[in-house]
This record gives structure tokens, C-alpha cells and sequence, in this order.
């Protein structure tokens, strides 16, 4: 397949007064998340008997999209000495391109190294702050009429919700419905719970970074979790302290033992490990926030486990995840009254000890379950036949050792991104008992492409 650029720009909010807006204060959780680009990928086969015109429907995107940022216009800008978004004027982004191909074809391939043509700069890679857009945007029309919207969001001032939030404000306006934001004083609620730092502590700065972004050869690769795998797992996972493992849970703790254990066979000895949970806080606020609200409004649960001390067991880790879980709730009930950089040091204390001790597995876990699914994520023409993350194999500065959760679409189960250093992850792709449960995917479920 061929990818051919046919435009380029930069596309700003479509109304005049956002540009002369305040700066946009970012918080503190902003503050410590790693600056990345995280790739979202939508898929849209051509409506079946449909007059497509090209020309009228790359022109509609592009019409409403500038209208989405004038909701989100905190996307438009670039960060500003770490603390604020500013500059709403610079734009985003904005290419245009054309494949030549079916679009079947090209998600039955989405591990091949070409893939990346369709999206605008690389993801999961270190970015700089205060000359980076907050978003990309690649417009990929196929030869059949498919369609692949590709979105980086930063996750300097973006997480999952914020992400699933902006896409369908845009297909919202895009199917010429109404995609305001309802109360709009909301978006910056996150700095208001968790006001910035002047200067955040380099010990904790290059902490965070140490733990996401590394060195090294990475691989990733996708492992798919049917409702038989899943109800096995959350059946392997009960304990009597533990007696309702949730669906997260359980999975979280089977790719985490699966993962030392590989990591074991790989480094040649065992080496004590963590596993870093994203916690969504919309829901656990006293006050319950909009999905709308910019920013990265989350926590990390923060697991840890030696393996030189234990036999590795599944019921035990999943009870550590849950434990976890609980302690963040315990501590975000407080947290709203204390300090928030004790907040922020509280998270990340069993990490600091783990890793004075020397070399520590550090993994980390983000779910998009119930979040970020393409569900609703309409622009006229349906909702999209796929919705997937890409990753390719890369020695840069990138995130290290990640699992991504999302569902599978209209399909029931669960589809794990998982990306590891290249050595561990060619001995779990092969490793018997993980792919008992496991199933490889080679690329997203899609339907036959519409011609």
C-alpha cells in the first residue's frame, strides 16, 4: 500500500475570541504526566449504497473539527513553562492523505512498519512541552471510500475520557448536530482539585519519567481475552480475600505474572516489580466531574511484588491490585484536604523504595474499558467498523513496559496492547501456559470493507 500527503496545515479554533482567551492552568496531575503522544485510530468502512464524495466530506471534517476546538480550545494552544496552555492561535496540526488499497487490507496488517504512514508524528515517544501541539490529525481516504481518522493526543493535558469526550464533540458537530460543551466553566476543574506546582521537585520530575519513558528496543504486540478466557481468569483470581475480582483486575494481574515470568527467563534472575495501575477520579470525587473536564484527572495505584521471596500466584496479585485500588480511594478521600504533593509522594513511595533496593520491573497498566471504545464516536456515517492503538518496534526514548486494556467492539472481550523490551516479549509470545488464555491478534476484528 501507498500513502500519498495531499495537504498539510495548521487548523486553528474557527472563532476569533478563543484566541484571546487566558491562559489555561494546567494541574497538578498534568504536571507529572509523561509528554507523549497517544495514538487513536478510527476506522470507518464506506456506507453500504452510498453517493461518497471525497472532496464535500474532507472539507466537512476539517469545518467542524475547528468547531470542536472552539469547545476544547486548550488543544489548540502549546504548553507554557509547564504550569499553563497558552498561544490557542498556533493551531493543530492537520494532514490530509490518500491510500491506495483497500482498508480491509490495511487493518488485517496493522503490525507492519508502513502502518505508520498513516498517522502524523510518532507516538509513545518523548515530545517536547512548550513547542508540541496538544493534538495531530491524519485524514486517511482509501481507495474503496474506507476511511482511518488517526488523533495523537498528549498526554500532557489528555487522558482516555478527555480523548473519547473531544472525539465525539467533533462527529457530533460533523453530523451537524449540537456538540457544545454543557457547562463549559467545568473544563478546567482539574486545576481547581489540584492546583500546579511553580516548579515541580526534579527528584520527582525525573522519577515519572524514569518510570513511563526508557531506552531500549521495544516490541508490542496484541493478545485478545474472549468472555471463556475472561471468566477463567476472574475465576483463577478469587481468593477468600478476594472473593469478586473484577474483569480489570483479573487481567491485570495475569499480564503482570506473565510478564515477570518472562522478564525472569529474559534478564536470567528474578528482580522485585511493580505494577502501576491508572485510576480514573471522576468517579471517586466527592463531587462527581464531567467527562468533558481537560486534563489528565487520574492516580496511579501502585502494586509491588518480589518473586525472589514467592512463588508467583495469580490470586495474590490480583488481591495486591485490589489492595492497591483501595489504598488510592482511601487516599483521594483525603487528598482534597491535604497537601497534594503529599498526594502525588504517597503514590509513588513503594516504587522509590522497590528501586533503592536496585533493579526493579517496573509495568504499567492502562484500561480504556467503559471509556474510550469508539462507541458513538459518529460522523455520519456509523459508528467505526474498528477502533485501534498502533505502536511500532522503536529503540527511542519511549514508553516502556505497558499494557493498554479496550474492548473489542461489537465483539465481546478484551483486547490487550501489550509492549515489552523485544528479548521478554519474544519469550511471552511464545510461552504455552500464557497463550492457554491468551489469544494473538494479528490485527483488529474488522468487517470485510464496503466497495
Amino acid at each position: 500500500m501507498e500513502v500519498h500527503i495531499i495537504s498539510k496545515e495548521m487548523v486553528k479554533p474557527s472563532s476569533e475570541e478563543v484566541h484571546l482567551r487566558k491562559p489555561f492552568s494546567l494541574s497538578l496531575l498534568d504536571q507529572f504526566s509523561p509528554p507523549v503522544y497517544i495514538p487513536l485510530m478510527f476506522f470507518y468502512s464506506k456506507p453500504n449504497g452510498s453517493h461518497f464524495d471525497t472532496v464535500q466530506t474532507l472539507a466537512g471534517l476539517k469545518k467542524s473539527f475547528s468547531k470542536a476546538l472552539n469547545q476544547y480550545y486548550p488543544l489548540s494552544g502549546r504548553t507554557i513553562d509547564h504550569r499553563c496552555v497558552g498561544s490557542y492561535d498556533k493551531g493543530v496540526p492537520y494532514v490530509e492523505a490518500r491510500v491506495k488499497g483497500c482498508l480491509a487490507d490495511c487493518v488485517a496488517q496493522t503490525e507492519q512498519e508502513w502502518v505508520k504512514q498513516l498517522l502524523p508524528s510518532q507516538p509513545f515517544c518523548s515530545i517536547p512541552t512548550s513547542t508540541s501541539p496538544q493534538l495531530a490529525i491524519q485524514i486517511n481516504v482509501f481507495d474503496c471510500g474506507g476511511i482511518a481518522i488517526v488523533v495523537l493526543c498528549s498526554h500532557k493535558v489528555m487522558d482516555a475520557i478527555t480523548s473519547s469526550a473531544f472525539m465525539k464533540s467533533w462527529a457530533a458537530f460533523n453530523r451537524g448536530s449540537n456538540g457544545e460543551i454543557p457547562n463549559p466553566d467545568m473544563l478546567d476543574i482539574g486545576s481547581r482539585l489540584f492546583p500546579p506546582l511553580e516548579s515541580i521537585p526534579q527528584n520527582y520530575s525525573s522519577l515519572i519519567e524514569g518510570l513511563w519513558l526508557q531506552e531500549g528496543w521495544r516490541r508490542t504486540r496484541r493478545f485478545v481475552f474472549d468472555d471463556n478466557a475472561i471468566s477463567t481468569l476472574k475465576f483463577k483470581a478469587k481468593s477468600k480475600r478476594f472473593e469478586h475480582p473484577t474483569r480489570i483486575v483479573a487481567l491485570a494481574a495475569f499480564l503482570w505474572k506473565y510478564a515477570m515470568l518472562a522478564s525472569r527467563v529474559a534478564s536470567g534472575r528474578w528482580k522485585p516489580s511493580a505494577l502501576n495501575l491508572l485510576v480514573n477520579l471522576r468517579p471517586r470525587l466527592k463531587s462527581r466531574l464531567p467527562q468533558y473536564s481537560i486534563g489528565n484527572l487520574l492516580c496511579t495505584a501502585v502494586s509491588t511484588f518480589n518473586p525472589a521471596e514467592r512463588d508467583i500466584e495469580l490470586d495474590h496479585l490480583a488481591y495486591l491490585v485490589r489492595e492497591s485500588i483501595d489504598n488510592v480511594n482511601d487516599q483521594i478521600s483525603r487528598s482534597q484536604n491535604e497537601d497534594v504533593v503529599k498526594f502525588m509522594s504517597n503514590q509513588y513511595n513503594p516504587i522509590i523504595e522497590l528501586a533503592a533496593r536496585g533493579e526493579v520491573d517496573l509495568f504499567g497498566c492502562s484500561s480504556w474499558l467503559n471509556t474510550l471504545d469508539g462507541n458513538m464516536v459518529d460522523f455520519g456515517w456509523g459508528e467505526p467498523t474498528s477502533f485501534s492503538v498502533w505502536r511500532a518496534e522503536t529503540r527511542y526514548y519511549s514508553f516502556a513496559n505497558l499494557f493498554v486494556l479496550k474492548e473489542m467492539g461489537k465483539d465481546k472481550g478484551i483486547e490487550a496492547v501489550v509492549t515489552l523490551d523485544a528479548k521478554t516479549m519474544d519469550i511471552l509470545e511464545h510461552d504455552s501456559e500464557f497463550l492457554a488464555i491468551a489469544s494473538p491478534a494479528s490485527g483488529p476484528y474488522l468487517n470485510k470493507c464496503k466497495v
